[in-house]
């Protein structure tokens, strides 16, 4: 499988992706758990269909020492006893936020005030870009079918 467009020798799609990687670098310095922000990733990657970005994002998380139960648990976090209070509201902000087009009034208030509960004001910005950046990325790939399975931690820096 090959990509539809090559982002890495696209002038326009280079200079694009370079803004982006930078946002994400944003989110790194923050105060929202890395592991929150990864496990946010996946499932919005997930629901979003982007191989590219599961792939890249399962991959990391293990790196940074997360576990593969969790991971592998991330698409059923509703069923799984392995996530915290605090993961779950970050997840089902995710969903919503990644399924804003399933529901006439987008993200609830329950959702919302759930996540406030267990994040500050500074995290819940983190929760809302990441959850924003990573849907960017997701809409990119599945539009370019950006091919999966060969990412490496670490790869783009």
């Amino acid at each position: 499988m090959e990509a539809r467009l090559n982002v890495f020798t696209s002038t326009v799609a280079a200079k694009f992706g370079k803004h982006l990687v930078a946002a994400g670098r944003v989110l790194a310095d923050s105060t929202l758990p890395a592991s929150t922000q990864e496990l946010v990733k996946l499932r919005a990657s997930q629901i979003n269909g982007c191989g590219f970005c599961t792939d890249m994002h399962s991959k990391d998380a293990v790196h940074a020492g997360e576990t593969w139960t969790r991971l592998n648990l991330v698409a059923a976090w509703r069923e799984a006893t392995v996530f915290t209070d605090a993961e779950r509201a970050a997840l089902e902000l995710a969903e919503q936020g990644t399924r804003i087009a399933d529901a006439a009034g987008g993200v609830t208030d329950e959702a919302w005030a759930n996540a406030a509960k267990y994040y500050d004001e500074e995290q819940l910005a983190a929760l809302v870009c990441t959850i924003s950046l990573i849907n960017a990325f997701n809409r990119g790939n599945v539009l370019i079918q950006q091919p999966a399975g060969d990412y490496q931690p670490g790869q783009f820096g």
